[in-house]
């Protein structure tokens, strides 16, 4: 399980390096999900989700109302949720999550960013079903003792709750991120570490040094194109 969370704690300190950039993304997604739907979270719980994931990236109160403003408006602006699959050195997987408006050019992108990083895209299902999709939350205080009994309690569908660098890391059915969310408030829990929607690897690997410098590269190129939203992979990198 650890290699798990580290792999989370490394995806969200990259992103914490470039907030201007997490900031826009995170301005597009809540725009999508409130247009959805009502752009009211207590209604839609799509936008609640990404509004809980964008507070423990500190997106300011700003861009959040901004982003659900124009979504009341009449913008007519149309964007489609696409998953590409692909593999990198020594056979490593990667998963990207895209918000396009473009879908011509997303894969363009997409493609150019594996192949000039020595990865190549895969077909619709060639890497997605070595992972599962999860609720991950992460929070201080507690022992993870007690975070199980109240999850219990709460009847949620835990898969697993461990204790990491002092960090108590509750892995759960996607369809129970609000359930999670709730049973941490009769704990009197309100803020996370980590608030996530995410793709687990069901192994994860190694690379040679010169293979993980090579994908941390390829990593970054996806990381670093305007339509991805999240970037997810197998491979263990050092901390």
């Amino acid at each position: 399980m650890g290699r798990k969370w580290n792999n989370i704690k490394e995806k969200k300190a990259s992103k914490d390096k470039n907030t201007s950039r997490i900031y826009a993304k995170f301005g597009l997604e809540i725009y999508v999900a409130a247009k959805k739907g009502e752009p009211d979270p207590e209604s839609n719980r799509a936008l609640k989700v990404v509004l809980e994931r964008a507070k423990t990236y500190n997106v300011p109160k700003a861009i959040i109302d901004r982003a659900i403003d124009k979504a009341k408006g009449s913008g007519d602006e149309n964007y489609v949720e696409l998953r590409y699959e692909g593999f990198g050195p020594n056979g490593s997987m990667v998963i990207v999550d895209t918000l396009t408006n473009n879908v011509n050019r997303t894969a363009a992108s997409v493609r150019s960013a594996f192949n000039k990083n020595g990865g190549s895209m895969g077909v619709s299902g060639s890497v997605a079903y070595m992972f599962d999709a999860a609720a991950v939350f992460g929070v201080e205080g507690k022992s993870a003792d007690e975070v199980m009994e109240v999850m219990l309690e709460s009847d949620v569908d835990v898969r697993d709750v461990v204790e990491e660098d002092d960090i108590v890391i509750v892995y759960a059915e996607p369809d129970q991120f609000h359930a999670v969310q709730e049973a941490f408030k009769n704990i009197g829990v309100t803020e996370f570490t980590v608030a996530e929607l995410s793709m687990i690897a069901q192994n994860y690997v190694e690379l040679p040094e010169d293979a993980a410098a090579q994908f941390e590269k390829m990593i970054d190129a996806l990381e670093d194109l305007e339509d991805v939203q999240q970037v997810y992979h197998n491979v263990e990198l050092p901390e």
